[in-house]
């Protein structure tokens, strides 16, 4: 009668056992995406981690991570909502890396009170980058003349289809300079005492997490099931957390109508895959 009694209690309040909730956090980071062009943001995943950090007798709560990076807005605005969570429920994070965390997927790791990975993933990173294209002569051999016109004399600034200017090339530099500080400095508050002194460390390179563990970006090498495993014993259960279906998944395959926002959403993921894959391929992913 006691054992099919234990049977309908949560895991995590069986005799024995623990339960460590699991949100698995992949892509590209930026704002937008779609269900074509998964990413990463505040938005989309909110509701994963406020439902990892409400299950309430787990000690801990582990985050499976695998991006090569993006926006350094919502790489923060993902670290503070763990780390205020983490500090609200007193739970530890444990930060597992799967092929990449890098800029801003590594801000990200930076979340984790411990960042485990395996030898050969791929971490640090620590730099800003922006990347872009230039049309102008495209435009000469098609025979199209580009007009702007601005109110201010700045809001053309770096247009991709007029030459780039010095001054507009200097002021790039300057809130570049300004965002590596704000990522030197969170680097240094999370990790302390455990960073090497070495002077590529901050320069925007990146390393197997084998060397990221002598140079202090990462606490040991390693697989998220043997770690839980052996912290919190044999009987201790990872519980994915998965994300509510959206709208616009249940209404897909129903209705008919919304075929041309599905192929307009298509469309659009497929513009921006070279982008992605640009981001992967620079980590040999």
């Amino acid at each position: 009668m006691k054992r099919l009694f234990s049977r309908f209690l949560p895991a995590s309040m069986r005799k024995g056992e623990t339960t460590i909730p699991v949100i698995r956090l992949q892509g590209p980071i930026m704002p937008g995406g779609n269900q074509f062009r998964p990413t990463l943001s505040l938005a989309t995943t909110a509701g994963l981690i406020e439902k990892a950090f409400a299950i309430k007798e787990a000690p801990a709560v582990a985050i499976s991570l695998n991006s090569p990076g993006g926006s350094p807005v919502q790489s923060r605005l993902i670290f503070k909502r763990i780390r205020d969570l983490a500090e609200e429920k007193n739970k530890r994070v444990l930060v597992f890396v799967e092929d990449v965390a890098a800029s801003g997927g590594y801000m990200i790791a930076l979340a984790g009170d411990e960042i485990i990975a395996d030898p050969s993933s791929i971490v640090g990173s620590i730099g800003v980058v922006s990347a872009g294209f230039g049309f102008q002569e495209l435009l000469k051999k098609i025979g199209v003349e580009r007009r702007v016109h601005t109110a201010g004399q700045n809001k053309a600034i770096l247009d991709p289809f007029q030459p780039e200017k010095p001054e507009d090339i200097e002021r790039l530099k300057q809130l570049q300079l300004e965002i590596h500080e704000t990522f030197i400095d969170m680097v240094k508050e999370r990790r302390g005492a455990k960073l090497a002194d070495h002077p590529d460390l901050f320069t925007g390179m990146f390393w197997t997490a084998k060397k990221g563990l002598e140079l202090g970006l990462i606490d040991g090498l390693g697989d998220m099931r043997s770690f839980i495993k052996q912290r919190y014993g044999d009987k201790a259960k990872l519980q994915l957390i998965s994300p509510a279906r959206s709208l616009f998944g249940r209404k897909l395959g129903v209705f008919g109508s919304e075929a041309p926002e599905i192929a307009a959403a298509a469309a659009h993921g497929l513009a921006d895959a070279a982008e992605e894959r640009a981001m992967w391929s620079r980590y040999g992913l």
